[in-house]
């Protein structure tokens, strides 16, 4: 059943997070938003799934889906998590969901391409497999392509696309190489970090403490617990 209330979870934090999206113009406004472990890793090594926020922390998330009009994640959170992306834990509308995926590896039994509500966007490589693409159009996915430099599909031309349609916020929430380079980019305006109090080891975001320090700097940061878990969002300067 949905929850319309976070019965105890953060309450401030679903706030700041609409204050940043109706102050931004131009642009999405972009939230970056992920969950970890107590020692900084969002996966385990090679590509196993592992939930890390618990109930509470987990419907904030879905309630900050809702304030946003587009979700965004890698097309390895796809293959590893084989994720909805709604918010089927609140009342509220779900994002659109865009998938970065160069090479179009997007797998036919995903369950983003069996909702009935929206399907996915899936921004490419304009030298991807043809034929995939119109397979992929034909299931309902709506097809971006474009240049892809040494870096991989360009964060700024995704923004500018998105915009165009009609996205004026956008939530990103994975994987670590998507996630790093929006905000390595300063493309991200905020940050919405779940920390499990677990030790887990495996995938990290940046590549030492050090980077993530230089990286995630906040001009305001609030902290809430939320159940067992630490919420901490962030306005970062950009």
């Amino acid at each position: 059943m949905p929850e319309s209330a976070l019965n105890g979870a953060a309450t401030a934090i679903p706030r700041l997070v609409d204050s940043v999206l109706k102050a931004h113009a131009g642009l999405p406004a972009v939230t970056v938003s992920w969950a970890q472990s107590a020692d900084g890793a969002i996966a385990p090594f090679g590509g196993k799934r592992a939930v890390l926020s618990g109930r509470e922390s987990m419907v904030l998330t879905h309630q900050l889906r809702s304030l946003h009009r587009g979700i965004l994640v890698g097309i390895g959170t796809v293959l590893a998590d084989d994720p909805q992306l709604t918010v089927r834990l609140v009342d509220g509308p779900s994002p659109q969901p865009v998938v970065l995926d160069s090479q179009l590896r997007f797998p036919d039994s995903a369950r983003l391409l069996s909702r009935t509500d929206l399907k996915p966007w899936i921004f490419h490589a304009n030298d991807a497999p043809a034929k995939r693409a119109r397979e992929l159009s034909r299931r309902g996915a709506r097809l971006f392509p474009l240049p892809v430099g040494d870096t991989g599909l360009p964060v700024g031309e995704v923004l500018r696309a998105l915009r165009r349609q009609g996205i004026e916020s956008l939530m990103v929430e994975g994987g670590a190489r998507v996630l790093h380079s929006f905000i390595s980019g300063c493309a991200a305006h905020q940050a919405v970090i779940t920390v499990s109090p677990v030790e887990m080891g495996g995938l990290r975001i940046f590549e030492s403490d050090a980077e993530e320090k230089e990286s995630l700097d906040f001009s305001q940061r609030v902290q809430e617990q939320c159940g067992p878990d630490l919420v901490i969002w962030g306005r970062l300067k950009v």
